[in-house]
């Protein structure tokens, strides 16, 4: 296992299926605590006194605003993550440092734009996602809080991948346990102790992911690994050349978190007309355990990423292929067992959340719609992050907004109206997913192919030009 302190080389000698395992599983872990560090805070929101179900509805109301937030943070994080793994697999260290230091100026900078966006235009913005006056001061109390700290949690995020790209995802692992474990204690002190209520969620998060920040860059401070944070302030000027091969890698999964927005916000809408705030509050809480299991598959596509960006810089195709045919082979497990879940543990799943009876009811029933076809939905994930993980920025960029933009979006508005009922809310998921991963799974066939007829060593170029 690489310490940090030297070249990552085991990525392009030591057989894929330890590799992805190594790499994996701290991924896993940390993207399993990630999602659960989000469904504390839905936990205890959820059972505060007199408000459990409307505070689950205005935290629903946030899921879109926060989205944004998201995807700005992935269109620098994520690109900046994919190059520096490539830059190492070429052994242009130098590089990779810059491409480092020019990952927290542009979070730094994005953070701060939303922040002061978000908090002049607070209540127009909630309202528009779906806010009424019932959830709308829920809605309001956390989200401002998680505005003030926005540039917090996009350079603990960013930074965080970078951990894991550069060779230790022990320890990107373990700082995000440490923000889950803090915030799992936290959360019940500010929410019921000082009876902050919802409020209270969002400050415990913002601190919790501070206090991992604060570790993390004094990590990268170390002047003796190979990767680190110089001390001179020069370097942090914002290199355009670099930023704009880094934001071109990252527009695929910044498109996917806008795109995820845009759906939501329509959702949102949908629900209310068809359902009222309570059906909010139930795809509040089916998103939650959905997420469980997409951030699984994530924690797989991280471990991927290394592996595969290194091998790809390093002309290694076979390993290339290999470790996207087990990371596809592990996502499609995964939904398995997630739509095993939806289907037949639905009613004790939403009981977590909720004690309001008409809300399991109503959730319940939504994740057995919902999740009827998600098996399918890991394979699609994995395909549509092994283009990023290569730098193929077009057809990342497409399959990212296939499955949530442009074939769902026409359902969410065409079935409700044919079903006359939420349900057809619900039902717009499967058939979405399904059209999907039909086209995602032609284009990843040709990517395979055509990885197939290279020689390790060989120039992509020679199959004109970037596969």
């Amino acid at each position: 296992m690489s310490t940090g302190n030297a070249v990552p080389t085991e990525l392009g000698t030591k057989p894929v299926r330890s590799l992805l395992r190594q790499y994996a599983v701290p991924g896993i872990i940390a993207m399993t605590a990630s999602s659960l560090y989000n469904m504390v805070d839905s936990i205890y929101i959820g059972h505060i006194p007199g408000a459990g179900s409307l505070s689950m509805s205005g935290l629903a109301v946030t899921f879109p605003l926060m989205n944004i937030s998201t995807a700005f943070g992935t269109l620098v994080g994520v690109g900046a993550a994919t190059m520096i793994s490539v830059l190492l697999g070429q052994k242009n260290y130098k590089a990779a440092e810059k491409v480092l230091c020019n990952d927290v100026t542009l979070n730094i900078i994005t953070g701060l734009i939303f922040t002061v966006v978000s908090l002049v235009w607070m209540d127009p913005i909630l309202r528009f996602f779906g806010a009424s006056d019932a959830t709308l001061p829920y809605a309001r109390a956390y989200m401002t809080w998680i505005a003030i700290g926005n540039a917090v949690t996009h350079l603990y995020f960013g930074l965080n991948a970078i951990v894991r790209s550069s060779g230790n995802p022990r320890l990107a692992m373990g700082l995000t346990l440490f923000t889950v474990g803090s915030n799992a204690v936290l959360d019940p002190i500010f929410i019921f102790v000082l009876g902050l209520g919802i409020k209270g969620a969002a400050i415990a998060t913002v601190l919790c992911q501070l206090m991992s920040l604060i570790y993390t860059l004094w990590y990268f401070m170390d002047q003796k690994k190979f990767l680190h944070l110089p001390r001179s302030l020069r370097i942090f000027r914002v290199d355009w050349r670099i930023a704009k091969d880094s934001l071109a890698i990252g527009m695929g999964p910044f498109l996917m978190n806008l795109a995820s927005c845009i759906v939501v916000l329509f959702i949102n809408q949908q629900l209310v007309k068809w359902g009222g705030d309570l059906a909010l509050g139930a795809y509040g809480i089916v998103n939650r355990i959905t997420f469980l299991f997409v951030m699984v598959v994530m924690g797989f596509n991280q471990g991927m990423q290394p592996i595969a960006g290194y091998n790809y810089g390093a002309r290694q195709f076979s390993r290339v292929r290999e470790v996207y045919v087990r990371t596809a082979m592990w996502g499609t497990i995964v939904t398995s067992a997630g739509w095993l879940v939806s289907v037949f543990l639905s009613r004790p799943a939403v009981a977590v959340f909720t004690s309001d009876p008409v809300l399991q009811e109503i959730a319940a029933k939504g994740i057995r719609q919902m999740n009827i076809v998600f098996p399918i939905v890991g394979f699609q994930m994995v395909t549509t992050n092994l283009f990023q993980c290569l730098g193929m920025v077009k057809k990342s960029v497409f399959l990212s907004l296939s499955r949530q933009l442009i074939f769902l979006l026409p359902c969410i508005y065409i079935l409700p109206d044919i079903l006359q009922s939420e349900a057809g809310v619900w039902y717009s998921f499967p058939v979405s997913d399904t059209i999907a991963s039909v086209i995602t799974g032609i284009i990843g066939w040709g990517l395979i192919v055509k990885l197939g007829k290279l020689k390790d060593g060989d120039d992509p170029s020679i199959l004109g030009g970037q596969i």
